[in-house]
């Protein structure tokens, strides 16, 4: 399914975000930071903060943006502490507009706020 899907070009940006999955299948959430480092449509590589193990299924959420909880699929886990993870769902362009204008990337520093399409 993943091979067959158009590749988005990845943007640079700076997001504080969180992980979210169950624990060997119990009701309970865990939660561990990361930061999203760059983003394209389809996908984002992840920068954690802590190591843990990461699940091949997880949600991820980034608080500040109100977007709901992106699920997510692990696809490569590198050894400067950074993964690649393909989403679920394409992201909006509505949704990639809220990410950047919440960026701390200097790339994104102009980036305001349309209050009409929130």
């Amino acid at each position: 399914m993943y091979d067959r899907e158009a590749r988005f070009p990845m943007e640079e940006t700076m997001n504080p975000a969180r992980i979210e999955y169950t624990e060997k299948s119990v009701m309970h959430m865990e939660s561990r930071r990361c930061d999203i480092l760059a983003i394209s449509r389809s996908g984002a590589i992840l920068g954690i903060v802590t190591r843990f193990k990461i699940p091949s299924q997880f949600y991820l959420d980034v608080p500040k943006t109100r977007i709901p909880k992106i699920g997510c699929v692990l696809m490569r886990t590198k050894v400067n502490n950074t993964i690649e993870v393909r989403f679920l769902r394409l992201m909006t362009a509505n949704e990639m507009q809220r990410i950047y204008v919440y960026s701390t990337h200097p790339a994104h520093r102009d980036w305001v706020v349309d209050v009409r399409t929130w």
